[in-house]
């Protein structure tokens, strides 16, 4: 078994309360690979922001969970030899079970996620109240996040047709009987690049899709009734045109691609939403520029020569959202 503090990792506990307090949230990227986990950590170093690395149960699969464990100890040595020892959580991103985050707790994980949002309530508080209770118990304390209130749409494990809003007369006795740190709620994002059917949006002159607002009067229902509790928005991306139209002209199909504007996460931000999740635009970035690569040089096979663009285009993108978006940018 292996403490994250032994890896050099925080819990979340007292950057969601600062970032409640000083109206920024913490970005929380998703990542799967040696490029983007770069990516991450020189955009926060180099913004000075605190930042969850947020690992699903796929991506574990994915990367092994032994190499996972020393990649996060070398992203808390590699922000050190940048220059500046920024804040960094591993974070389990939607748990779906007990034994899951169990296992995450023991091999390092500062933070998880357990998800029983699609479950009937009773047994998502049962579950929830679960792992709160082995993750508190811990000589290290594990923060623990859970979830009222279904997202709509596809991303890695997560799968969902329809999207229910988080009912707020439900939040002040789950997060009472639960022991949660923080609870993410649904208010209208949605994982995936596709967030809202064409039909729910309208069109701008130019025919680009513009998604309907988010639900923040959801928001400050519930801010009402448990204010200044840590919030959490799941399917946060903002799918950027840009990258939809580079994929596209180099071959990619990303037909009725749509996320949430940036203005209304910057809004959120500013609330007692203290934590963003961030996936979509990662993988959109680093598509496109691979794309661009393969199709400028057809010749080209050497892995670090379109890797390495998409690295650098993911640095831009995640620094753009630390200091644009978010507001984490020097709050380190």
């Amino acid at each position: 078994m292996t403490s994250y503090k032994e890896l050099g990792l925080v819990n979340t506990v007292e950057l969601f309360k600062k970032a409640v307090s000083g109206g920024y949230a913490i970005p929380a990227y998703n990542f799967n690979n040696m490029e983007q986990l770069q990516a991450i950590i020189q955009a926060c170093v180099e913004t000075k922001s605190p930042v969850i690395l947020q690992v699903s149960s796929g991506a574990r699969k994915y990367a092994n969970q032994t190499l996972l464990r020393h990649m996060a100890r070398g992203a808390v040595e590699y922000a050190h030899e940048l220059g500046y020892d920024i804040p960094i959580v591993l974070h389990l991103d939607h748990g779906d079970s007990f034994e899951l985050c169990k296992d995450c707790i023991e091999s390092g994980f500062s933070s998880v996620m357990i998800d029983g949002s699609h479950l009937p309530y009773d047994e998502n508080v049962a579950l929830t109240k679960k792992v709160c209770e082995f993750a508190h118990s811990r000589k290290d304390y594990v923060s623990v996040e859970g979830e009222l209130g279904v997202l709509a749409g596809v991303e890695d494990d997560v799968s969902a047709e329809h999207s229910h809003y988080t009912q707020p007369e439900e939040v002040e006795d789950f997060v009472r009987k639960t022991g949660v740190d923080s609870l993410a709620i649904s208010i209208g994002t949605s994982h995936g690049r596709t967030k809202f059917k064409p039909e729910q949006c309208t069109r701008d002159a130019n025919g680009i899709l513009i998604p309907p607002p988010l639900r923040f009067d959801i928001l400050e229902e519930i801010e009402k009734r448990i204010p200044g509790f840590p919030i959490v928005l799941h399917g946060s991306s903002s799918v950027p045109i840009e990258y939809v139209k580079l994929i596209e002209k180099y071959g990619g199909s990303m037909k009725d691609s749509v996320g949430i504007p940036e203005e209304q996460l910057r809004r959120a931000a500013k609330s007692a939403v203290c934590k963003i999740n961030i996936d979509s635009d990662g993988r959109l970035a680093m598509t496109a520029m691979i794309r661009k690569v393969f199709a400028e040089k057809p010749d080209e096979f050497d892995p670090r020569k379109y890797l390495g663009p998409a690295r650098d285009e993911l640095k831009k993108l995640y620094m753009h959202k630390n200091i644009n978006v978010l507001g984490s940018a020097g709050k380190a």
